[in-house]
């Protein structure tokens, strides 16, 4: 995994997927480890990557004994962008995800999925139960209606923002600093980041995406399932908790405090210690 100069964060992999919505779809993605592999699913908002995301969390996977995989989904980092915002759908991020595990020959995935990434990694269990072993959620999407995260306090701040038409580094942390409990952890570097990344995405990707509400079929997914939820999360309200736990047939969810909606990021060591428990010994 080198550094280039032409990004603000480093150059993985690349894998060409075929033909989604219409169009040629290329995948960017990190790597490192081999074993058991676990696909890291990142959330939307500007700027948001893969490594960005998980930076933090994917290399502790590896060495403990775990293939980490941490792709950029389809519109964000260095993945395939398109202009056409009816694409936005979460049958758009699926199958972008499906390609990557075709084409690198997965099976058994782990999906580990933060917000939008934790919808997606139910949207793939639900349609694809046959690549699935466990499911991650840290605060996913998908299992309220859209009304609902658009009140959102994080959500509201987001698009205001986005129609300002503020750009760079003083306009991304207007946007992130609503995303954690402790300001202090929203670095430079962090800004830095994902500042450069956020100027290269569509506008369609700064739309209301198309993500439905899923907790009427929670029930059909039967694998393994770790949740996470901060208590201070003001991008997905914290009763979404209770909608797992009671969806979702074998599920343990932990309400995290003094956590906003970054639970890998504010708590990270515990984060990582209880997510590679819970792969080695269920």
């Amino acid at each position: 995994m080198g550094a280039n100069d032409k990004f603000s964060i480093p150059e993985g992999k690349y894998v060409d997927i075929g033909e989604v919505a219409g169009f040629a779809q290329r995948v960017h993605y990190h790597e490192m480890g081999t074993g058991e592999p676990v696909i890291f699913l990142h959330g939307a908002g500007g700027g948001a990557s893969g490594y960005s995301n998980f930076k933090g969390n994917y290399p502790q996977f590896s060495r403990a004994g775990f293939r980490s995989i941490v792709p950029d989904l389809l519109g964000y980092g260095l993945s395939s962008k398109t202009e056409e915002p009816k694409q936005y759908d979460l049958d758009f991020f699926i199958a972008g995800i499906k390609g990557l595990v075709d084409q690198l020959g997965l099976k058994g995935i782990t999906l580990l999925g933060n917000s939008l990434g934790g919808a997606v990694a139910l949207g793939y269990a639900l349609k694809h139960p046959e690549d699935v072993k466990r499911l991650i959620l840290m605060a996913p999407g998908g299992v309220e209606d859209l009304d609902t995260y658009l009140a959102m306090p994080g959500i509201a701040n987001m698009f205001s923002i986005y129609k300002s038409g503020k750009t760079g580094a003083q306009a991304m942390r207007s946007v992130m600093e609503m995303q954690l409990f402790d300001k202090t952890l929203l670095t430079d570097e962090i800004i830095n980041e994902r500042s450069p990344i956020a100027d290269t995405q569509t506008q369609a990707a700064r739309s209301v995406l198309k993500v439905p509400n899923m907790t009427d079929d929670l029930h059909k997914i039967s694998v393994p399932v770790l949740g996470f939820w901060g208590v201070n999360d003001a991008f997905n309200p914290v009763s979404g908790a209770s909608k797992l736990v009671d969806g979702l047939p074998h599920c343990r969810v932990s309400l995290v405090t003094q956590c906003g909606h970054w639970v890998q990021v504010e708590h990270q060591d515990m984060f990582n210690r209880t997510c590679i428990d819970f792969l080695q010994h269920g």
